[in-house]
């Protein structure tokens, strides 16, 4: 089958909206509401977090959100439970993002081949170096039909970008120049010669920029140098807000575009 992120890529040219949230957060089965709140909202991509006691790349939102999630209840094979149906209900580009000891310790083939069966596309993992997934993981994720992306940020060398290109299927996250996700210091996409070095690498994977965008304007900039934008700790305070949670969820997407 088609993998749906490389569809999604090659029918949409610009102005991808990309949205992560937490599994299990703020309520344990929020997890498919949510998801199909946000595609009938116009999202283009879904990325689904898998909490972790200890998510090194997260600010503190997402951290939070993680907390709160695990004290629910959410687990790896509480989400796949979830996610068992959910292609009967949507064809959304779907990316579970996590880290790697929760994977290692469901088993990195088992995981794989669960997150095929329940049409998984793509699996980002930020501890997990390149080298580790060319030499032990890849063949399983490609096995699998699973895009393994990665992240690349203005300090990563464009040996290793077109490395990270070449071993990869689905985009390349290009994180802002904020060292954490949701920091909104300063302007989130101030580094756009970086982004303009990327983009005129010709990399056969197209880029978002995630990190620190948080609004229409920092989605506006993200969308002028690459193909779209990633938003997660935004998103996650929206949905922390008092309130119908499907109305949260339109109101914020909506701020975005309008």
């Amino acid at each position: 089958m088609e993998n749906r992120i490389k569809t999604l890529f090659a029918e949409k040219q610009q102005g991808l909206l990309s949205v992560y949230f937490t599994a299990g957060f703020p309520n344990l089965n929020d997890t498919v509401p949510i998801i199909l709140e946000l595609e009938k909202n116009g999202v283009d991509l879904i990325e689904v977090g898998m909490p972790f006691s200890d998510p090194l790349a997260d600010g503190p939102t997402i951290q939070q959100s993680s907390d709160i999630a695990l004290k629910n209840g959410m687990t790896i094979p509480k989400l796949f439970e979830q996610l068992q149906d959910i292609r009967k209900h949507t064809q959304i580009p779907l990316v579970l993002m996590g880290y790697l000891n929760p994977v290692m310790q469901y088993g990195v083939e088992r995981f794989c081949q669960k997150a095929k069966e329940i049409g998984i596309d793509g699996v980002i993992l930020p501890d997990l170096p390149l080298s580790d997934y060319v030499r032990e993981f890849k063949g399983i994720f490609e096995e699998n039909g699973l895009s393994k992306i990665f992240l690349v940020t203005p300090q990563t060398p464009e040996q290793r970008i077109r490395e990270i290109d070449s071993h990869t299927n689905g985009f390349v996250y290009m994180v802002s120049s904020a060292s954490t996700t949701g920091s909104t210091t300063g302007k989130a996409v101030a580094n756009t010669d970086y982004f303009d070095r990327v983009a005129k690498m010709g990399l056969r994977n197209p880029g978002l920029i995630g990190f620190g965008i948080h609004n229409k304007d920092t989605f506006g900039q993200a969308c002028n140098h690459a193909k779209g934008a990633i938003i997660g700790s935004a998103f996650i305070k929206a949905l922390s807000q008092e309130g119908d949670l499907k109305q949260n969820i339109s109101s914020f997407i909506q701020s975005l575009r309008n």
